[in-house]
C-alpha cells in the first residue's frame, strides 16, 4: 500500500495553511516521519527544495498519478523546526485535533507582524582620513556634511534618526556621502523586549543544606543523562524558586537554556523581577497580554541564541532554543497548564516528550502537587524531593477552621465570622496587612444546607448536581436529574441554595465595617488593562492599602512579608464544583491561601470559613498535611476509577441544531460502544469489571452557549492507549459520516476542569 507525506515547503511567515503531498518511494519508508527534513521537486520545472514532513498518511488528497516522489532525506544536524514538527505530531497523536491546529500551537509565533528596523549610519575612513575631508568640506561651506562628518568622528556609528533629526541633516546628503564610500548606512532588526526597563542586581542567594542538596543532586543526575522527570514538593516558602535558578545556572554554564513554565496568573513583576536579577538580559518572558509582535520578537531571539531563560505560560513551552537544558514547571498542579483548545494538551505531558526529544530534563514543582505527579512519584516514574520546611526555619501560620453552620445558629449572617472579624480588628490596629481570598470557583452550581452542610449529589457519579434555570438538580457526568429540593435531605431545613456573593460585594461590605482601612480588590473585572495586575501587587506591597479582596488570583505564588492574616471566606464553593476534582482544587487553593500569611519576620494567622469542617480536604490543608490528603484522594479516585488510577476522554459535541447534536452524540456512542464490544467481548462498554467504559451521553455543563448546543460523552479506561486507540478509531467516522460532518466533535484527554 501506497505512503504519502504531507510536506510544508516553506516554514517561513503564514505558511502554516498550506502543506503538499508526496509520495513515498519504497526505498525511504521507515524514514520518513513527521518533523524529517527531506528535498522534493516543487511547481512545473520540479526545481528541488527542501520542506519538512509533517504528517504521514495512506490517503491520497488528489489524483495519484499528479503526486511527486519524495527525492532524498537531508542528513544533516536536526533544526529546532523539525524538533516542534515531531512535537506537533506527537500531540496530535496524544491528544486529538488536527496537525494543522497541533502546528499553530507549537508555532504560535508565525504571524506576519511588523518587524522592528533600525538604521545606522557608520564612518568607512580612517581618523585623519576623516578629519582632512570635514577640513575641505568647511572650506567648500558644505555645512550638512561637514555637520554629519564632525558627529561620525566623535561617535560612529549614529542612529539614522538621530542624524535627520537633531542634526538636520537630509537624506539626499546621507546618500550621495555614502555614493562617495564615505559613509555606510546599515539596517539591523531590533526586537522589542518586554524586559528592557528592568536593572541587573548582581545577588548571589547562599541556599539553604536542603536546597543545596536538591539542587546538586538534580545537576548531577541531569550531567550523567539521567533525565528522568523530577518532582520538588516544597511547602510555601520552602524555596523551591532559588533552587530553579540553581538549575538554571547549571545550564547556562554549559551553554544550554531554560525555559521557566508558570501559570499566567502568578506571571506577576515580583517573579519575574527574581530571575532577571540572577541572570539579567538574557532572560525573557511570555504573557498573553503582549502583542504579537512583541512575541515575535521573544521567539526570534530564542532561536538566535540571544537568551538563556524564556519565563512564561505553557506557551513558553515552544520556544525554539536550540540546545534545552531544563524545563521547569512551577505550580504544576495548575489547570492552566491543560489547554482547552484542541489540542487540548497539558503542558506536563508535553514538557516531558519535548525534553526526551532533546536530552533535557523536566522539574515540576508545588506545594500541592498534582495528585496525578504525586503518584506518579510515588512509583518511581519521576524522582520525589521533599522540602518541609520554610526558609530560615519561619514558622507555618496558625490556621483557625470556624464552622459556618455555629456562627448561624448563634444568629450570625454576616459574611465574615466572629474570630475573623476579631483577628482583623487587631491587625488593622497593629498596621499589619489583611488578605481575604472568596473561593468563588464554580459559585453557582451546587446547592447546599446552611443548617448542617449537606450537599446534594449524583448518586452514580458521588459529584456535585448543578441547579438548572429550569428548576431541576442535573449531573454532568451521567445526565441524572431530579427536580430541586425544597429541604434539606438530611435534616429537613429550608436553608437550601447556592452562594451569592462576589468581590465587588464583599468590597462594599468590608468598606462600611472598616472604614479606617484602605481596600483593594483584585479579580477579573480591575485587571484588564494591561499592567492592572502589577499595579495592584505593587500599590498592596508598598503598604498603600491595608486589606486585598480577591479571587484565585491572590493567592498564587505572591510574597507579601507584612501580610500576617489571610481569611478564607467561602472554603465550600470549590469544594462541590461538579467535577471529580473539586476536593483536590479546594486543597490546593486553601494550603495556597495558606501559605501567604507570616512570610516575614511575623507569625502567621489564617481563617478557614466553611460549612464543611470535616472534609477531608479542609482539615489536611488546615494542617498543611498533603500526605493525609493524598491517601484520602487515591482511595476516592480508586473506587470511581477516575484518573490517575484510570484514564478519561470526553468527547465533545457542538452544533447549532440541537436535534443534531443529540443525534451525533447517539451515534458516536453507539460506535464507541460497539469497538469496546469488539476489543472485550465479555463486557461490552459495561461498568461492572470492564477495562473500558463508555458513559452518557449528557449535557455539557453549560448545555448552550452563543445558540450552540453542547453534549458531552464520557470513555473510562485503565489504559491511556486504549483512549488513544478510541479516539484514532473514531477519527475516520468524523471525516466520512454524513451525520458527524455537520457537527463539531473534539477530544478531550484527562480533562482539567469541570464539564
Amino acid at each position: 500500500m501506497a505512503e504519502y507525506a504531507d510536506i510544508i515547503v516553506d516554514i517561513s511567515l503564514g505558511k502554516l495553511d498550506r502543506t503538499f503531498q508526496y509520495r513515498i518511494p519504497p526505498a525511504l519508508t521507515g524514514q520518513i516521519r513527521p518533523g524529517v527534513l527531506v528535498e522534493v521537486p516543487f511547481g512545473n520545472g520540479s526545481r528541488r527544495i527542501r520542506g519538512y514532513v509533517v504528517e504521514v498518511t495512506g490517503r491520497p488528497e488528489i489524483e495519484e498519478s499528479r503526486i511527486k516522489e519524495i527525492l532524498a532525506v537531508v542528513d544533516r544536524s536536526v533544526p529546532i523546526e523539525s524538533q516542534l514538527i515531531a512535537l506537533a505530531a506527537w500531540m496530535r497523536e496524544n491528544f486529538g485535533g488536527t496537525m494543522n491546529q497541533a502546528l499553530k500551537a507549537v508555532l504560535p509565533v508565525k504571524v506576519k507582524t511588523a518587524g522592528k528596523e533600525k538604521r545606522l549610519i557608520y564612518l568607512l575612513l580612517d581618523p585623519a582620513e576623516g578629519r582632512e575631508l570635514l577640513r575641505r568640506l568647511e572650506q567648500k561651506h558644505q555645512t550638512a556634511r561637514a555637520r554629519l562628518l564632525g558627529a561620525l568622528l566623535e561617535q560612529s556609528p549614529l542612529p539614522y534618526e538621530t542624524v535627520t533629526g537633531k542634526l538636520n541633516v537630509t537624506a539626499a546628503v546621507i546618500r550621495a556621502m555614502a555614493e562617495k564610500q564615505v559613509i555606510r548606512v546599515e539596517t539591523v532588526r531590533t526586537y522589542r523586549n518586554p524586559l528592557d526597563r528592568m536593572k541587573k542586581q548582581e545577588k548571589s542567594v547562599e541556599l539553604n543544606p536542603v536546597q543545596r542538596q536538591i539542587a546538586d543532586d538534580i545537576i548531577a543526575r541531569w550531567r550523567t543523562g539521567d533525565t528522568k522527570p523530577s518532582l520538588i514538593h516544597g511547602i510555601t516558602g520552602s524555596g523551591k524558586t532559588e533552587v530553579y535558578m540553581e538549575l538554571i545556572a547549571a545550564a547556562v554554564r554549559r551553554g544550554k537554556q531554560a525555559i521557566v513554565l508558570i501559570p499566567e496568573i502568578a506571571l506577576t513583576f515580583q517573579t519575574v523581577m527574581r530571575f532577571y536579577s540572577r541572570f539579567g538580559e538574557r532572560v525573557s518572558i511570555l504573557n498573553s497580554r503582549m502583542s504579537a509582535g512583541e512575541r515575535y520578537d521573544q521567539f526570534e531571539r530564542a532561536k538566535n541564541g540571544e537568551l538563556d531563560v524564556m519565563i512564561g505560560p505553557r506557551s513558553a513551552l515552544f520556544s525554539p532554543f536550540p540546545d534545552l537544558g531544563f524545563i521547569i514547571i512551577d505550580e504544576e498542579h495548575e489547570a492552566a497548564y491543560k489547554s482547552e483548545t484542541a489540542p487540548c494538551y497539558h503542558a506536563r505531558e508535553t514538557a516531558v516528550a519535548r525534553a526526551g526529544m532533546c536530552g533535557a530534563m523536566v522539574v515540576l514543582g508545588s506545594a500541592t502537587p498534582s495528585v496525578e505527579s504525586y503518584a506518579r512519584a510515588k512509583s518511581g516514574i519521576y524522582r520525589l524531593y521533599e522540602m518541609g520546611q520554610r526558609i530560615s526555619d519561619r514558622p507555618l501560620p496558625t490556621v483557625y477552621t470556624v464552622d459556618l453552620r455555629e456562627e448561624l445558629r448563634r444568629g450570625n449572617r454576616s459574611i465574615l465570622s466572629g474570630r475573623l472579624r476579631e483577628l482583623m480588628e487587631d491587625r488593622l490596629q497593629r498596621k499589619e496587612q489583611i488578605m481575604l481570598f472568596l473561593n468563588r470557583r464554580g459559585m453557582a452550581g451546587f446547592v447546599s444546607c446552611r443548617s448542617c452542610g449537606h450537599v446534594v449529589k449524583c448518586p452514580h457519579c458521588d459529584v456535585s448536581l448543578n441547579l438548572h434555570n429550569n428548576g431541576r438538580l442535573i449531573c454532568h457526568y451521567c445526565g441524572y436529574s431530579m427536580p430541586m429540593v425544597k429541604r434539606c435531605p438530611e435534616c429537613g431545613s429550608p436553608y437550601v441554595g447556592g452562594f451569592k456573593a462576589g468581590t465587588q460585594k464583599i468590597e462594599q461590605y468590608i468598606r462600611q465595617q472598616f472604614p479606617q482601612a484602605g481596600v483593594l480588590r483584585m479579580d477579573l473585572d480591575t485587571t484588564r488593562q494591561k499592567d492592572s495586575y502589577e499595579q495592584i501587587l505593587s500599590a498592596f506591597a508598598n503598604r498603600e492599602a491595608d486589606i486585598l479582596i480577591g479571587t484565585q488570583m491572590i493567592v498564587k505564588g505572591h510574597d507579601f512579608p507584612n501580610v500576617t492574616l489571610v481569611g478564607v471566606l467561602a472554603a465550600d464553593l470549590s469544594l462541590h464544583i461538579s467535577d471529580y476534582r473539586a476536593a483536590e482544587r479546594t486543597f490546593q487553593l486553601l494550603t495556597q491561601a495558606a501559605g501567604r500569611a507570616g512570610r516575614g519576620k511575623r507569625p502567621g494567622e489564617v481563617v478557614i470559613q466553611t460549612y464543611q469542617p470535616e472534609h477531608y480536604a479542609i482539615t489536611a490543608a488546615a494542617n498543611q498535611d498533603y500526605q493525609t490528603f493524598y491517601g484520602h484522594e487515591m482511595l476516592f479516585r480508586e473506587m470511581m476509577h477516575y484518573p490517575p488510577v484510570w484514564n478519561l476522554l470526553v468527547i465533545h459535541i457542538a452544533s447549532s441544531q440541537e436535534t443534531l447534536a443529540n443525534q451525533a452524540a447517539d451515534v458516536l456512542q453507539y460506535r464507541t460502544a460497539a469497538m469496546i464490544r469488539q476489543k472485550d467481548p465479555g463486557h461490552g462498554g459495561r461498568p461492572d469489571g470492564a477495562r473500558i467504559q463508555v458513559i452518557g451521553p449528557a449535557d455539557a455543563a453549560v448545555a448552550k452557549v452563543s445558540d450552540t448546543f453542547r453534549k458531552i460523552l464520557y470513555v473510562k479506561a485503565a489504559d491511556y492507549q486504549d483512549l488513544v486507540w478510541i479516539k484514532d478509531g473514531l477519527d475516520p467516522e468524523l471525516r466520512e459520516d454524513a451525520l458527524l460532518k455537520k457537527v463539531s466533535v473534539q477530544f478531550d484527554f484527562n480533562p482539567m476542569n469541570g464539564f
